[in-house]
């Protein structure tokens, strides 16, 4: 298997396979992961700032996004001594926010009736129990790390993204040093983040294809769609409701509806602006496929220029891609379990070689710089 390398974007070259996808601001994908590059998409990616990105040694030989080598983890025999290696380095992941079932169903019943129900009289008493819910699961193990796969409370998209993005938002902004009132807020911005989508018919909002310029306004309409519904209700505050707002406001001042710069776009909407374009890219929708956390992230850290950066610090403090635990491929075409994560470097986590039992710290050791996993 061919290795994955980072190569800056002004040393990159004609013919080199790009080992990332390249989006914009909204989600679209611009260069898909594979693609052979030319001059003028390198002259674009340069364009938009965007300063490296990784691609694949070989042209066939592309990492995949999962474990395609036809091994079953559960199957792999792991030597005595390799597990005594994994023993001495194994360090427990952070604590992450869980939901019972219970929960999860009634988070899910809540969110559905938020959605349906912009005017009723119960609508902020209904986000509050909400916002109360996950709050308790953030402090019952104070919670500093979230898995988006353990959090699943519905199968439509617009109510699981909600919950999503308002979980991970409120374990980044405690990451952050938020206090426990700010957190909760950031909670039920989170939670109402696409309330305006309500008002947009479906057939626009879940369009398979490429849309219209004039539907892509309307979609584009969502966040000032929202802030007109909270806009009425004296027992939100205004915190809340720009950060509903600005979510898609970006730090060069090129997001929407405003197109305000970083220093008047609220803390609430910086960090609901990073968890919305993650979970939205990890999540598979009728117009695109998903794409894997790993990718999700790079394409994030290509984005220093729209997103704030010590948001995105607490962001990468906060997720957790690869469990203690898991089995995984090398780019070096090695099988290891992942034995601990590294603060801050979510995509290079401390493994162990199975067969030989090597120990490869991916994130502090620059004899490992050149390997990823697959």
């Amino acid at each position: 298997m061919a290795k994955r390398k980072y190569v800056r974007t002004r040393s990159l070259k004609d013919g080199m396979r790009i080992d990332q996808s390249i989006v914009d601001r909204s989600g679209r994908v611009l260069i898909r992961r594979g693609t052979l590059l030319d001059e003028f998409m390198i002259s674009a990616m340069l364009k938009r700032g965007i300063g490296g990105v990784y691609i694949g040694d070989g042209e066939d030989d592309l990492v995949p996004d999962n474990n395609n080598s036809g091994t079953n983890p559960e199957q792999i025999v792991i030597p005595e001594k390799t597990k005594q290696i994994v023993a001495m380095n194994r360090v427990i992941d952070k604590k992450k926010v869980r939901l019972s079932e219970s929960v999860k169903e009634r988070v899910g019943e809540g969110i559905r009736f938020l959605y349906a129900n912009t005017e009723d009289s119960n609508f902020t008493s209904a986000t509050n129990n909400i916002a109360d819910d996950l709050m308790k699961a953030i402090l019952e193990n104070d919670a500093i790390a979230v898995d988006v796969d353990a959090l699943k409370v519905s199968d439509e998209y617009t109510f699981k993204h909600s919950v999503d993005v308002a979980a991970m938002a409120m374990v980044i902004g405690k990451r952050y040093g938020l206090s426990e009132k700010q957190v909760y807020e950031l909670g039920i911005a989170g939670l109402l983040h696409d309330v305006g989508k309500s008002k947009i018919p479906n057939e626009v909002l879940n369009k398979p294809g490429r849309l219209t310029d004039e539907e892509f306004k309307i979609i584009k309409d969502h966040s000032l769609f929202g802030y007109n519904i909270l806009k009425g209700k004296n027992d939100i505050n205004d915190h809340i409701r720009l950060g509903v707002l600005q979510h898609h406001e970006k730090i060069n001042g090129q997001g929407y509806p405003m197109a305000v710069p970083g220093d008047r776009i609220c803390p609430y909407a910086r960090i609901l602006s990073i968890v919305d374009i993650y979970d939205a890219l990890i999540t598979e929708r009728p117009y695109k496929a998903a794409f894997s956390k790993r990718d999700a992230v790079e394409m994030l850290m290509a984005m220093t220029d729209e997103l704030d950066i010590d948001m995105m610090s607490a962001f990468l403090n906060s997720v957790i891609l690869y469990p203690v635990d898991s089995i995984v491929s090398l780019s070096n075409g090695e099988m290891a379990k992942v034995v601990a994560n590294s603060p801050g470097y979510p995509l290079r986590p401390k493994v162990v070689e199975i067969a030989t039992g090597a120990v490869y710290d991916l994130a502090g050791d620059i004899k490992c710089a050149s390997i990823v996993i697959a």
